[in-house]
């Protein structure tokens, strides 16, 4: 082999271990990162779920005592709904019930619900939608203050003839131009209550339990 081809091959296998460097270097700073990013992520969550539900109110692992539906045909979704059950000294207190609205106006209108045992709403949540700026998005609570008035209401206040904005003879407002986006959310809500009353002691039952 001539000096060229030597000068070719040291230059291959250069690049071959700068490479096998790089990655290891990028596996060794994925992997010193991977429990502070899980870290920062569980706070953000956590972040979330003291706004449906108060810290206070539960003393449990909220993240450890986890569970997940499959039940399309009750949500109207296929996309699992995951669900948060809070205890407090062992008993249970709540659950946030992390769902998809499949029917707004721009698509997926993505909730956390939380529910105390009793069957009453301890607040509600949007964490992500489409909805038309101006519009639709006044269901943020960073727009409005309308999503706060589900906190305290339950499937007797109002009756089940008022779970549905006013302009379908319900209880909750809609807004100028659009009915579609809070309707969703009413009716999502209202099925996350009745999913809890008919459920509520499977939604409940501690891990250890068969």
């Amino acid at each position: 082999m001539n000096g060229a081809g030597l000068r070719v091959l040291k230059s291959g296998a250069l690049l071959a271990l700068i490479a096998v460097i790089g990655v290891a270097l990028l596996s060794g700073v994925h992997e010193l990162t991977r429990e502070t990013i899980a870290a920062q992520e569980k706070r953000a969550e956590l972040k979330k779920l003291s706004m449906v539900l108060p810290f206070e109110a539960y003393d449990n692992d909220i993240h450890a005592d986890l569970i997940s539906l499959s039940e399309p045909g009750f949500f109207g979704h296929p996309e699992p709904v995951q669900v948060y059950r809070a205890r407090k000294n062992g008993e249970p207190v709540a659950v946030i019930m992390r769902m998809v609205a499949p029917d707004g106006y721009n698509g997926d209108i993505r909730l956390l619900v939380g529910i105390y045992r009793d069957g009453t709403l301890s607040g509600v949540m949007v964490v992500a939608h489409r909805e038309t700026p101006g519009l639709g998005d006044p269901i943020d609570h960073r727009r409005s203050d309308w999503i706060h008035g589900f906190r305290g209401r339950s499937l007797s206040d109002p009756p089940p003839a008022g779970w549905a904005v006013r302009k379908d003879g319900g209880v909750f407002d809609q807004f100028t131009g659009a009915t579609i986006t809070p309707r969703a959310v009413v009716e999502a809500v209202q099925r996350v209550l009745d999913y809890h009353a008919a459920n509520r002691d499977e939604l409940y039952r501690h891990p250890d339990e068969s």
